[in-house]
């Protein structure tokens, strides 16, 4: 059970409008790269909130390792066409 007479309030519930607050941020360009990572890491974050943006951070992380491998992957398959051939 969780004790709140002494200011933790970090394992509380993110209100509507403290998300609303945080879409709000998120839509501001470059501090939407910042902000993601004081949420997960930063001391003061409720902890749900800080979950979410460590699963945010996460699967941005597998998103840009696929958008290499396929990216590579395309690349390298238009080299194996030769130069002669006309498609």
């Amino acid at each position: 059970m969780t004790d709140y007479r002494y200011g933790n309030n970090n394992e509380g519930h993110v209100s509507v409008s403290e998300w609303i607050i945080t879409a709000l941020v998120m839509a501001i360009p470059l501090v939407n790269l910042v902000m993601p990572f004081v949420w997960a890491f930063g001391t003061g974050t409720k902890k749900s909130k800080a979950n979410f943006f460590k699963a945010q951070i996460i699967l941005a992380l597998v998103g840009v390792l696929l958008w290499f491998l396929l990216g590579s992957a395309m690349l390298g398959s238009f080299r194996r066409i030769p130069v002669g051939v006309q498609l």
